[in-house]
């Protein structure tokens, strides 16, 4: 009953945040993590209000698709506040956060069998690697944006690797592949983002 209320509140804090309401202040985390603890529905909509844009990000970073998005963030919230005891207090709450919200996109994604890293590998193998620095060469809003665009195993191994900063061991075993596996779908995606930017730059 408590976790299919707290459901409905937050389908109702994502579309008041996507209406442009709710606020990303930095707030008395302390305070609000044992509200929280406590089932406070106003501390849980404030550290909802500060974490929902950076989680969202994440999320369309490894789907690329805002509607399904929207549905990780409310799984990942679900699932942050019915784990929150097990956070110890070292370290960044933020970073501990973050790998729920990713591990709740790989879920997804393996859920629904996305992760399946044949697709375009022959096109990626096509492709001139002669433009090595491309990538370090536009913004960073325009990268993400590309990288949305690459087939989700591309997407997945690269979120992981270049920005979420796991190492192909940990890549490996999150995802079920090999450690060579992840290298080279590492490389395909970078072929892949150095053709589009030679794309966009026609």
């Amino acid at each position: 009953m408590q976790r299919s209320c707290l459901k409905m509140h937050l389908m109702t804090w994502i579309r008041d945040s996507s209406e442009g309401e709710g606020g990303s202040s930095r707030p008395d985390l302390e305070t609000l993590l044992s509200g929280c603890k406590d089932n406070d529905r106003k501390a849980q909509k404030g550290l909802f209000d500060f974490l929902a844009p950076k989680m969202y990000a994440v999320c369309l970073r490894y789907v690329g698709d805002r509607d399904t998005a929207k549905d990780l963030l409310q799984d990942g919230f679900i699932t942050l506040f019915a784990k929150l005891d097990t956070y110890s207090g070292e370290g960044s709450f933020e970073g501990w956060a973050r790998k729920i919200f990713v591990n709740t996109a790989l879920m997804y994604l393996r859920k629904t069998d996305a992760l399946k890293l044949s697709t375009d590998i022959e096109q990626a193998r096509s492709l001139a690697s002669d433009t090595p620095g491309a990538i370090g060469q536009i913004g960073y809003r325009e990268l993400l944006q590309l990288v949305a665009s690459l087939p989700a195993g591309f997407r997945t191994v690269f979120n992981m690797y270049v920005i979420e900063g796991y190492s192909h061991k940990e890549i490996a075993a999150a995802l079920g592949i090999s450690e060579n596996t992840s290298r080279s779908q590492l490389q395909r995606a970078r072929m892949l983002l150095q053709d589009k930017i030679k794309k966009r730059e026609k």
